[in-house]
């Protein structure tokens, strides 16, 4: 846990990893009159620690003066609220509304804190570093730089980690919007746009580690069968999970049994609906974290956020 960046280990556990499957859960505890409660207050309160690395990453000096710190959080919030699926997600539930499933606008979805929640388990769970902020290099008009939940580099293995990231009620229609996304996002054409995108900003910073052999991988000259050989890609479905209604407790066999019963059978579900032509070439990483409320879950992290970025008001 001492290498964890944001340490929240000591909130989401890590249940099964290998290079195919990583996953993951939040438990209970009880409150001061013994009730057993879902920790979610302490999970949005570990989401809120991030929000500063994630919407400037490693563009600004890594160590930022404690003088300092205040104000980058609400620097931080109100440029995430720049983004318009944030800020229109949240006048969504403010409202008391919520985004459904089949929702036709799937823009609206970028305004869930998948990224967010993305951002963080690769982190601290799988020795990534950012290697650029869609949020930091934001347009004009209010849209990212680059299509991709996240653009992380791994140094250890020297490979480029290009994420994408669900928040559903329905686990299986999460998997579904992924595989639709390996689709449209990972043929020759799309990356060698997005590389290209990727490429003019990080030209431009001195403090990228190794820089040079990022800027190879992204090449348009260099083989799209090496690049893919160099990438790997986090899928990250958060969804809601009958398990955390079913129990109250994550330490029981009966939870353990059927948390393993679920993550196998959502893992199966998603190598049958995989039918990428490169399926043997992409090395893809399929990331589980069921939730007990979606909903919920989405509506804490917009109120937090939005009250950090109203501090200096």
């Amino acid at each position: 846990m001492s290498n964890q960046p944001f340490e929240s280990g000591k909130i989401i556990k890590h249940c099964f990893a290998n290079n195919d499957l990583s996953t993951f859960l939040v438990g209970f505890d009880i409150d001061d009159k013994g009730n057993k409660l879902y920790r979610l207050n302490k999970l949005v309160t570990k989401l809120m620690q991030v929000i500063h690395e994630f919407a400037f990453g490693f563009h600004e000096e890594e160590e930022t003066a404690n003088t300092h710190t205040y104000l980058k959080l609400i620097e931080a919030a109100q440029a995430i609220y720049k983004i318009d699926s944030f800020q229109k997600v949240k006048d969504i539930y403010d409202n008391i509304g919520s985004i459904d499933d089949d929702v036709d606008d799937q823009y609206l979805r970028k305004g869930e804190f998948g990224e967010l929640i993305l951002h963080l388990l690769l982190r601290d769970f799988h020795d990534t570093i950012p290697l650029l902020s869609k949020i930091y290099f934001k347009d004009s008009r209010g849209f990212a730089v680059h299509g991709f939940d996240s653009v992380h580099i791994q140094p250890s293995t020297k490979t480029l980690w290009l994420g994408e990231s669900k928040i559903y009620i329905d686990g299986k229609s999460g998997i579904r919007a992924l595989v639709k996304d390996i689709h449209e996002h990972f043929n020759s054409e799309y990356l060698e746009s997005e590389f290209i995108l990727i490429s003019k900003k990080i030209k431009h910073f001195d403090n990228i580690p190794e820089k040079e052999h990022w800027l190879d991988i992204l090449s348009d000259s260099t083989a799209l069968s090496e690049q893919l050989s160099k990438i790997k890609i986090p899928l990250l479905c958060t969804y809601e999970s009958n398990l955390f209604s079913s129990y109250d407790d994550e330490s029981l066999q009966e939870f353990i049994d059927d948390y393993k019963k679920e993550m196998e059978a959502m893992f199966k579900y998603f190598d049958d609906k995989n039918d990428h032509p490169l399926k043997p070439k992409l090395d893809i990483l399929l990331i589980l974290f069921p939730v007990q409320n979606k909903t919920e879950l989405v509506k804490s992290l917009h109120n937090k956020l939005s009250t950090i970025q109203s501090l200096n008001d």
